[in-house]
């Protein structure tokens, strides 16, 4: 059994160990080195040489977590996967947060569970920061619609994987999301979809339920029909965002108009804030407010970016009023583009697309805020039909 995976498996209160030692039944592949209950010597224990830690409960507990918060500060190379009998919603988010790198829900066949411990270790090997959420997630807002969201999303998600960022984006406007028709995607799944799948969210089935554009961001789709909406609750939202970000190097959300529960639920697991707005009254107005309620809500402001889209327009107000308007000044400057409606309609962000634009240039210039690499590479253009052609008949 030289190369089986040895385990250490620490039984809650309630955990049913036939079914975990059923579960962890394969002479082949795993070799349980012992098992623990929470009153024992939780040094002697954890001491023994072993491959991964499995905290088996019967559902939440507040007990898994200081089990998993042991085994992590005790050993914070070897990876600790929780084993639960029931639906893990609820406590999955706090499970990742305390440092678990997965959730097993019982009964699993033996050889799932084997082949489930097998990438959690190989995943281990190549993490920075092993088993913590430590992906930064930024918030794209903006109370009023029309002030481009989705646009500033798009390109801010593309100019960060042209740093050789592994980024994620996520598509909360669950209702009439865009973001797989700016980027020229077909929603082959969706957020939707990924509800459908059940708990639990790990990178596993995350990872399936992401669409790759060419730039190299992973997209997770808002539903296709407004009905589909429903579907997506506050815990599951909080869940996803816990797993997210310890599979990438940031995650980008963009938001639908308003603070819906959704929005609320993402501002408070946020790391950053990218408040939208343009150069109309509406907008101005609806910004501060927005603005005023994250100071209500004891968001630090001091981790919100204003950005000002289409900074350049001739409407009668001026970039120098915003600051006497919304109580601050921008902090990035996008310009209009004639080419950007272009570029949407193609699926190809205007980074790419168009790449010494002064649009592009500005989106660099936001993207440096969040980058942990300066220095950009080109981005390459995708090949075939794109955008608007591209949907055509594929969406569902």
């Amino acid at each position: 059994m030289a190369d089986a995976i040895r385990i250490l498996v620490v039984l809650a209160e309630h955990a049913d160990r036939q079914l975990v030692e059923s579960a962890l039944e394969n002479e082949v592949s795993l070799d349980v080195v012992g098992y623990a209950e929470p009153v024992e010597d939780w040094r002697a224990f954890l001491e023994q040489p072993a491959d991964v830690v499995v905290v088996a409960s019967y559902g939440h507990d507040d007990a898994v977590t200081t089990m998993v918060d042991h085994a992590v500060k005790h050993r914070p190379d070897r990876p600790v996967v929780i084993m639960s009998e029931a639906s893990p919603n609820g406590f999955l988010r706090q499970a990742f947060e305390m440092g678990a790198d997965d959730v097993i829900t019982l009964p699993q066949p033996a050889e799932q569970v084997a082949f489930t411990l097998q990438k959690v270790i190989a995943r281990r090997k190549g993490l920075a920061v092993p088993g913590k959420a430590n992906a930064p997630l930024i918030a794209v807002l903006g109370p009023k619609g029309g002030t481009g969201k989705t646009l500033i999303a798009t390109n801010l998600a593309v100019a960060l994987a042209q740093r050789d960022a592994n980024v994620v984006l996520v598509d909360l406007d669950l209702q009439f999301g865009d973001i797989g028709l700016a980027l020229g995607l077909s929603p082959e799944a969706t957020m939707y979809d990924l509800m459908r799948a059940g708990t639990p969210f790990d990178h596993e089935k995350l990872d399936r339920h992401l669409i790759r554009h060419s730039s190299g961001v992973k997209v997770l789709i808002a539903p296709t029909r407004p009905d589909q909406a429903s579907a997506v609750s506050i815990d599951f939202l909080r869940d996803i965002y816990a797993s997210l970000r310890t599979m990438c190097d940031a995650v980008i959300v963009d938001t639908p108009p308003g603070f819906t529960p959704e929005v609320i639920a993402t501002i408070d697991v946020s790391s950053e804030i990218c408040m939208v707005g343009m150069l109309d009254s509406l907008s101005l107005k609806n910004t501060k407010l927005g603005l005023e309620t994250l100071d209500l809500m004891g968001y630090d402001t001091e981790r919100v970016s204003l950005v000002l889209n289409r900074a350049d327009s001739r409407v009668g107000i001026t970039p120098d009023d915003v600051s006497t308007i919304v109580g601050r000044a921008p902090d990035v400057a996008i310009p209009s583009d004639r080419e950007i409606p272009r570029s949407v309609n193609e699926g190809t962000p205007i980074v790419a697309a168009r790449p010494s634009s002064g649009a592009a240039k500005a989106f660099r210039v936001l993207a440096d805020r969040y980058a942990k690499t300066p220095a950009p590479k080109p981005a390459p253009l995708p090949s075939g039909p794109t955008g608007v052609r591209a949907l055509i008949g594929r969406r569902r």
